[in-house]
């Protein structure tokens, strides 16, 4: 008779989820499934709305990370309207959207998958947690973690109007521009980021390389899928957050393909499981073979460690040395190894202190000239993408001769690392739970296969075809008194 072991919720995550384990007779797992039961609707309440609010509606789609989904909106609405912002205001929402990936990095870091690591994969659930970290880093780098993140949210909500739901973002430029006299607080601000970004890098290699069994834990097959890679590089292959074209390496490391995000439709296909509201994306021309790895299956990953296997390198020196120093470690390109997306994310927070910094160095940043103003929808399509803190993030809008949308489609990074997701949690699961052997400390274990990539399944989730939504109406005792299907 089979045993299902469920972790409901998980934790340390955006949205909602659950982990459903189901063992053998001989207590031993079949299957693991990662459940997301949680539907986000927003592609269809989008629909008649006009083109210039999706900016403001597609942030609130998600509390973490609404500068992703605010800035690949506004450039879709570039697109739609035809027209390009000028050279200062396409460099200010890239120097908005620097620090915003520095600070969700951090966030991750520290707060949501540091507690694994930096407190351990096996401590007591109750210090677990961000209060954990700080007894193990001490107060002093706690109030450098706390100040350095309020530091950055602040001039963000000075730039963009807002730090949740930002307000810079207009086709063809931005809202407001920045005033010389502002230009050496942003530098100095962008120069401590730069100090704490590499600073994170020494704790990561202080707590984490320098400690052989959690470098085995990051190397351990049960955490390792070889898979397709995405990534939006610049003219020389390197990683870029804000703009490029989009490449997909194989898990040789070859480059299997490189588009503009007009063409995402010719590359990546969708399908559907029936218990979970979570899509799988997959590569459309490799095809979709089910839950399982190799250069014969389409399935791909999105986020930090994607992003390093997708380029040749960073654009920035201190980022770079690091993307130099991780793959000689390893001893391998693509890394295939799910748990160094850890790495790949904290060398990311140097790419993007180094940016950030380069950007309020630019004397171009001041200049007024910050919007075309554009004359009515030009193309009644229009194409945007970044790269989100979790990977690459598509939007899609289709509009009449008025501006009102037709027809709405997201890609979100998460979705796109699902497949990849739920393969890791099964492999763990199955490499762990032996003989019915199982403690909070292994759950944990399972759970950071999918903490690894930061899921923001708030994102995420959508359904096709039939809903699978129930509600049970439960009386004082817990009995189900009714149950509605939607």
């Amino acid at each position: 008779m089979s045993t299902k072991i469920t972790i409901d919720p998980v934790t340390r995550l955006e949205g909602h989820g659950k982990i459903e384990i189901i063992l053998n007779e001989e207590g031993n797992v079949d299957r693991a499934y990662f459940v997301i039961p949680e539907l986000r609707g927003f592609e269809k309440f989008c629909v008649g709305r006009v083109a210039e609010d999706m900016p403001q509606i597609t942030e609130r789609i998600c509390g973490v990370c609404p500068t992703a989904h605010h800035t690949a909106s506004t450039k879709a609405l570039d697109d739609l309207f035809g027209v390009e912002p000028p050279p200062a205001a396409r460099k200010i929402r890239e120097l908005i959207y620097s620090l915003f990936m520095l600070e969700d990095h951090a966030l991750h870091f520290y707060i949501l998958g540091g507690p694994d690591f930096i407190v351990g994969p096996n401590a007591p659930k109750a210090e677990r947690n961000v209060v954990g970290v700080i007894k193990k880093v001490g107060v002093e780098v706690g109030k450098k973690v706390i100040g350095m993140r309020k530091e950055i949210r602040a001039l963000m909500t000075h730039l963009g109007g807002k730090v949740v739901h930002p307000v810079f973002g207009l086709p063809g430029g931005v809202a407001k521009g920045i005033k010389e006299e502002e230009r050496d607080g942003i530098i100095k601000l962008a120069e401590k980021g730069v100090e704490f970004a590499k600073f994170t890098l020494e704790v990561f290699h202080d707590i984490v390389l320098k400690n052989q069994e959690y470098v085995d834990l990051i190397l351990s097959d049960a955490y390792r899928h070889e898979t397709y890679y995405m990534g939006l590089v610049d003219e020389n292959n390197c990683v870029n957050f804000y703009d490029g074209m989009v490449r997909v390496v194989s898990p040789e490391g070859k480059e299997y393909a490189k588009f503009h995000c007009s063409e995402y439709a010719d590359y990546i296909a969708e399908h559907v499981e029936p218990w979970t509201y979570m899509r799988f994306p997959y590569l459309k021309n490799v095809g979709w073979k089910g839950f399982v790895d190799g250069a014969e299956s389409g399935i791909y990953s999105v986020a930090p460690l994607a992003r390093l296997n997708a380029a040749e390198g960073m654009a920035t020196p201190e980022a770079n040395e690091a993307y130099n120093e991780m793959y000689e470690t390893v001893g391998e390109k693509p890394v295939h190894y799910s748990l160094a997306n850890h790495w790949a994310r904290v060398i990311e927070m140097v790419y993007a202190a180094e940016r950030l910094l380069e950007l309020a160095m630019d004397d171009e940043l001041t200049d007024g000239y910050i919007r075309n103003i554009p004359d009515g929808v030009a193309r009644k399509e229009g194409f945007g993408v970044v790269e989100a803190p979790r990977g690459t993030l598509f939007h899609h809008y289709c509009s009449d001769e008025n501006g009102v949308l037709t027809k709405v489609n997201l890609i979100v990074a998460t979705q796109q690392n699902a497949a990849r997701m739920a393969m890791d949690i099964d492999r763990v699961a199955k490499a762990l739970i032996k003989n019915g052997n199982v403690n909070d400390g292994i759950l944990n274990m399972i759970e950071m296969a999918f903490r690894a990539y930061d899921p923001c399944h708030a994102c995420a989730t959508h359904a096709i075809g039939e809903m699978p939504l129930r509600i049970n109406i439960r009386g004082p005792d817990g009995e189900i008194l009714r149950e509605i299907k939607v």
